[in-house]
């Protein structure tokens, strides 16, 4: 049976261009063990394990004409040392350098005529570290709902499990005809997809041209129907080619206590926290920032949940990713100066807009991709794409990580980091995972429009610490209140009415 991209995996491909690499990629920081941790090692873990992801050893193959999607097929000259690459900082190396590489291979796209997925191990860290970057396609995998074969090399325990030997014989590389063939026997069975193919070959460009046109219309009248245009902002920009790479480290307790002091979710925690960095990164670049200004986030959510990272424990603690996504469109208050009123506007923002902006998005996404034949793809993809700067300011993209101490033949894993593609006119995007204990945020962003992006990493830092400093203080002031006399609720309280005020006790209830 074929194996064949969906509709929505190969508008990666046509989406990807120049100076938009359809990749997502990771940074990982390993401590190595007392018998070391090198390049030969690593290679015979992949070697071992890659037979848990078959896809690795697939390349994509195109169909003629492009009168189907193109299907995977295994690569007959496959090897794992083009894929798994040695590369060193002058030692010792330090976060600056070792950021500077990441960003620089994150700019390049991926060889399309190989397996979609490059991997990296980075020796010289200073204090004996090592490094993992990775790099997989779109294609290969979503970033969230599919396993990523840096995952399959982790382990819970120092010994590394025992895979058995799996003996892998590469399929014949089917020849174009053969391709061309599968294609017809399958539109055989979709005669609407027929229909479309002798338009297309009879050159009635017209019926098909109107037909995305109807389709990609429908989809963004249904978006400008539940959300409003975000507003100019400088994270919307003409990006070019190279990137620029900071990191941000949290606590996962801190996101915790907000969450059980105030009553909000783990993840309005996350998004209060980004935007109280958006505002001050505005300031200190000098923006005009008024008391209404927001900015437009795009957040990936789970449709099992609208809470990622807290509301199953169980998944939670074994990093298992949510199955299904849908696209949550939340106004960042950037121009509320307090803390804890901008937890509460983003959290009235997901529980008042959440399922009908949820809907929309990952509908949108499904149908983008959905035109037939494949050939009208590219056009959709790329409307898609040009629809981006116009839907939303940021990307923020939040991924639960386990909670327990994880390792790769032997090597401790210290932090890891997520690196999210940038869509076009989108000039940073914000990727977050939980993992023992903390939570570590990689920003990815455009070279000419964003040379501050460690401002702004720094910033979270920053924003999280004043939340939590504000919603301690919240609590103090509420415990210290007396309890107002009369009131029919035990529970309600005031604070104590200054000297020499006229207030009665039983007033303000």
């Amino acid at each position: 049976m074929t194996d064949r991209l969906s509709a929505l995996d190969v508008s990666f491909l046509y989406l990807e261009g120049r100076t938009t690499p359809m990749h997502v990629g990771g940074l990982a920081v390993f401590q190595p063990p007392a018998s070391g941790f090198d390049y030969e090692r690593l290679v015979a873990l992949i070697e071992e394990r890659i037979s848990l992801v078959p896809r690795y050893r697939q390349k994509v193959a195109w169909v003629p004409g492009h009168l189907a999607n193109p299907v995977w097929v295994d690569d007959p000259d496959f090897d794992i040392t083009y894929h798994v690459r040695r590369s060193g900082l002058p030692r010792p190396g330090n976060e600056d350098q070792l950021l500077e590489f990441c960003a620089r291979i994150q700019s390049r796209s991926l060889d399309r005529s190989r397996p979609l997925w490059e991997m990296y191990l980075v020796e010289g860290l200073s204090g004996g570290r090592v490094a993992i970057a990775t790099k997989t396609h779109h294609a290969v995998v979503d970033g969230i709902s599919a396993v990523d074969i840096a995952q399959v090399i982790m382990d819970v325990a120092a010994s590394p499990r025992r895979i058995p030997d799996a003996l892998w014989m590469p399929k014949s590389e089917p020849s174009q005809r053969e391709l061309l063939l599968g294609a017809v026997g399958e539109m055989a069975h979709r005669p609407g997809a027929v229909v479309d193919a002798v338009r297309l070959g009879i050159g009635d460009v017209r019926a098909t041209a109107s037909k995305v046109t109807s389709t990609v219309g429908g989809i963004s009248r249904a978006i400008w129907a539940v959300i409003k245009p975000p507003p100019s902002s400088p994270l919307n920009a003409v990006i070019g080619e190279q990137r620029r790479f900071a990191v941000a480290r949290t606590s996962l307790e801190d996101y915790r206590r907000v969450h059980r002091e105030q009553g909000a979710t783990v993840n309005d925690v996350v998004l209060a926290t980004v935007a109280g960095a958006v505002r001050s990164w505005l300031m200190f670049r000098g923006e005009v920032v008024s008391p209404a200004a927001t900015f437009k986030a795009m957040v990936p959510v789970s449709l099992r949940s609208a809470e990622l990272d807290d509301s199953d424990e169980s998944a939670r603690a074994s990093g298992t990713p949510p199955t299904e996504l849908g696209a949550l469109y939340v106004d960042l208050p950037v121009g509320e100066p307090d803390p804890l009123m901008r937890l509460a506007q983003i959290g009235f923002a997901t529980r008042v807009h959440g399922e009908s902006a949820r809907s929309v998005g990952a509908d949108a996404i499904v149908a983008i991709g959905g035109f037939a034949p494949p050939t009208l793809h590219a056009m959709g993809a790329r409307v898609a794409g040009s629809l981006t700067r116009r839907l939303y300011n940021l990307l923020v993209m939040n991924v639960p990580g386990p909670q327990l101490t994880l390792y790769a033949a032997g090597a401790r894993l210290l932090e890891m980091f997520p690196i999210v593609p940038l869509g076009q006119g989108q000039a940073l995007a914000i990727g977050l995972t939980s993992y023992d204990g903390g939570v570590y945020y990689g920003l990815n962003a455009d070279w000419d429009a964003m040379p501050d992006v460690g401002v702004l990493a720094s910033l979270i830092e920053e924003s999280l610490g004043e939340l939590v400093s504000s919603s301690e203080a919240s609590v103090r002031d509420h415990q210290l209140a007396p309890v107002v006399v009369g009131s029919s609720d035990p529970g309600e309280r005031k604070k104590a009415p200054k000297a020499g005020s006229s207030t009665s006790k039983g007033s303000g209830t």
